[in-house]
């Protein structure tokens, strides 16, 4: 009885390549994850035998167990949108053969293959969520083999073991769900020594998921600084400082943005002004979300009741041809009659009248406005500068506020700003609530000027008392968001 020696009787593993990992395009960070998939081994039979038979062994029937259960741990650091480091831990399973002989024995073999691995991977995205990936790199495996004979199968040595450095391979697809969580599918190859001097390779066709460490939402780009009146591109239409109508969002900043007159005691539009609206109209289009206050004057000829009523009407002549015309949707628009109450312009000269005879459309503000090319005359900004009840002292918590309105006068050295007191209804008298509005005014004109150095001269308080409230006294948050200052820029004219 001869003896088989498994070194001549061995040769396992050589794999093909399939299918493909594809990680996305990432920023930097880290990341872990895991596979688990089907591992496969090519064995070697026409090896055996040749090995059988050198040790006078005619093989009769040989059959192999060349698929397994393999997974791998991983963790990584992507440098870059299209490189990334990745090392972990391998498990490819167990694969084995029996082989049947004359005279009559049988021959067992197997082999267990792990070890640890270090990649660098080549990501390709598709779209901002799938991508496709390419991997290479090295491996430092152990294989432990298991060897048994009956009958005229003598086997020597039972367990070999080998600890190599080899390469490895693969390609995949990667879909992420969340800047946090992705989906893999791939195929790789690993080159395996079988601790019985043979080469091979295994495959490991798998899928997995990954998570990533510390990935936020990439921060919005903030809008383009407007630019200082100077380089501004002239006006399309002459626009008159307006006081605007009560924000409905405190935080908001609203523009003037159109001025059209009107003849004597008429509301209808005149011809010329189909194109100033056409600007409102290119606009309100532009940013659907956006609503209108469509305010109207008059000059002070008339009863007061006749001129309200006529500055109404105007207001609503803009709103319908807005309507027709342009197609907004009349939910987006308000119309707004103020009468003769708020002149621009002196109602003694007949120009002064004539100015004071307007529309104006106040809008909220938009840095990248296309199709309205208009300077705004005045920005209000309606700060949350609270107060406490019964007090006019400004709360150091508004300090950062108050140094962005700062640091704007600074930047914008030809304008101005009208500080707007108002009050809730907590003092006894509306004389008393104009004089504490008044005075919230002017400690925040005064906060200005002491804190951050901006010039008494360009800066005017008013007060309004509880004149122009902006919610219902009836709470306490009502009342405290009446307690407030709203504080309007003031451009000066184009020539």
């Amino acid at each position: 009885m001869k003896t088989a020696k498994a070194s001549g009787m061995l040769r396992l593993l050589a794999l093909s390549i399939i299918a493909s990992p594809f990680a996305m395009a990432q920023e930097s960070g880290w990341y872990v994850g895991a596979n688990v998939g089907q591992s496969r081994a090519k064995i070697d039979d026409q090896g055996i035998i040749n090995g059988l038979l050198a040790g006078g062994l005619t093989t009769t029937s040989i059959s192999d167990r060349d698929s397994n259960l393999g997974y791998k741990l991983f963790g990584g650091y992507q440098m870059n949108k299209y490189f990334a480091l990745e090392g972990g831990y391998f498990d490819l399973g167990k694969f084995g053969f029996t082989a049947a002989t004359l005279p009559a024995g049988t021959l067992n073999g197997d082999i267990k293959l792990k070890g640890l691995n270090f990649d660098l991977v080549f990501s390709l995205p598709f779209t901002e969520r799938f991508s496709a990936f390419a991997r290479a790199g090295v491996i430092h495996a152990e294989a432990k083999d298991s060897f048994t004979g009956t009958g005229a199968v003598t086997v020597l040595n039972p367990t070999p073991s080998k600890r190599d450095t080899n390469y490895k391979f693969g390609v995949g697809l990667q879909y992420d769900f969340t800047r946090s969580f992705g989906v893999r599918a791939e195929v790789e190859r690993y080159r395996i020594n079988d601790a019985v001097n043979s080469k091979g390779d295994i495959d490991l066709a798998s899928v997995g998921v990954l998570f990533r460490f510390g990935r936020k939402a990439p921060a919005p780009t903030p809008p383009p600084a407007p630019e200082p009146v100077a380089q501004a591109a002239a006006p399309e239409v002459y626009v008159a400082p307006v006081v605007v109508a009560p924000p409905p969002v405190k935080t908001q900043e609203y523009c003037a943005i159109l001025d059209l007159t009107f003849e004597i005691d008429e509301a209808d539009l005149q011809r010329d002004d189909s194109e100033k609206l056409a600007v409102v109209g290119t606009f309100l289009t532009k940013y659907p979300q956006t609503t209108a206050v469509i305010e109207g004057h008059t000059d002070n000829v008339g009863p007061v009741e006749h001129n309200m009523k006529l500055s109404l009407e105007r207001a609503e002549s803009v709103v319908a041809y807005l309507v027709d015309k342009t197609h907004i949707d009349r939910s987006r628009l308000k119309a707004v009659g103020y009468g003769d109450s708020r002149p621009v312009a002196d109602n003694s000269t007949e120009e002064g009248k004539r100015a004071n005879r307007r529309i104006n459309a106040v809008v909220p503000c938009v840095t990248d406005i296309e199709g309205l090319r208009v300077v705004p005359s005045r920005v209000t900004m309606a700060l949350e500068i609270e107060f406490d009840a019964k007090s006019a002292e400004v709360l150091p918590k508004h300090r950062e506020d108050l140094r962005k309105v700062a640091n704007f006068l600074k930047a914008n050295a030809s304008v101005n700003a009208t500080v707007e007191g108002h009050t809730g209804n907590l003092q006894a008298t509306p004389e008393l609530a104009m004089d504490m509005s008044k005075r919230r005014a002017e400690n925040v004109v005064n906060y200005l000027v002491d804190n951050f150095g901006i010039e008494r001269s360009r800066l005017s308080p008013e007060g309004f008392g509880r004149t122009r409230q902006i919610a219902y006294n009836a709470t306490a948050e009502g009342q405290a968001e009446n307690r407030r200052v709203n504080i309007i820029i003031t451009y000066p004219k184009k020539k």
